[in-house]
């Protein structure tokens, strides 16, 4: 049965717990797919990213003006970082897009181990037949991700506040969005609206964000990356144990 506390885990602390969750031998099988989709994914798109590293960083520095070019040393390792979080954050979301319906069946497990209560097994034909309406829940976070991403991405063309505030911006951002898609895949198990769970993250905003924030950052680095995404989906579903569950079942 789930675990009584009386002081819940923070952010940190249910990442933690999906580092624990994904070594445990009932779940290491389910973890195997997103696993696979983040190796070839990540391993295709660095490279490529890479390669063109210094091109975009020196795209991303020319929007300074000529009157600031004294600050160029200082904003350069900005533009890296921000170039970083850009493409990990696209990039995992295409790598979420391809891996849903295993994502969803790692987090079902996951609950099933975390609660102790049996949960009807999913046959291979039913996870197929699911894949549609898994995809329409991706596409409402796409929706509801692409106005928010253009308006942070408007504000890298405006001299001075583009290469300053747009980075962090986009950061937190980026960090919001890593909680709300990890966060959704234990909600949408259950059928749970989308407009419904995000309501609830914002319950716990504080615990979401520091949580999607460090899932962010792991994105950027190399071989933890690969790891990174069924680590958050066992630590996002012990959140939703923990914090969600009763109250919306």
């Amino acid at each position: 049965m789930v675990h009584e506390t009386a002081q819940k885990p923070n952010g940190i602390g249910y990442l933690l717990q999906g580092v624990t969750l994904i070594r445990q031998p009932g779940l290491r099988r389910f973890v195997i797919m997103p696993l696979m989709t983040n190796l070839i994914l990540f391993s295709l798109c660095f490279y490529w990213l890479f390669s063109k590293l210094e091109s975009l960083s020196d795209w991303l520095l020319n929007a300074v003006p000529d009157w600031l070019s004294w600050l160029q040393y200082l904003l350069w390792p900005i533009a890296i970082v921000t170039i970083l979080l850009v493409f990990s954050f696209i990039f995992s979301l295409v790598a979420n897009w391809i891996a849903a319906p295993f994502n969803g069946l790692l987090a079902e497990q996951v609950e099933q181990r975390l609660t102790g209560q049996k949960l009807p097994d999913v046959s291979i034909w039913a996870l197929i037949k699911d894949v549609p309406r898994l995809f329409r829940r991706e596409w409402q976070k796409l929706v509801y991700f692409i106005p928010r991403a253009l308006i942070c991405l408007l504000l890298f063309f405006i001299p001075v506040l583009g290469q300053t505030v747009a980075p962090l911006l986009w950061f937190l951002f980026s960090g919001w969005m890593a909680a709300v898609q990890y966060c959704d895949y234990p909600f949408d198990n259950h059928k749970i609206p989308f407009h419904q769970m995000r309501a609830q993250l914002l319950n716990h905003k504080t615990t979401n964000l520091t949580f999607g924030l460090i899932v962010t950052v792991l994105t950027t680095i190399p071989i933890i990356n690969l790891f990174i995404m069924p680590i958050a989906i066992c630590g996002a579903t012990a959140m939703w144990v923990d914090r969600y569950r009763t109250k919306a079942l």
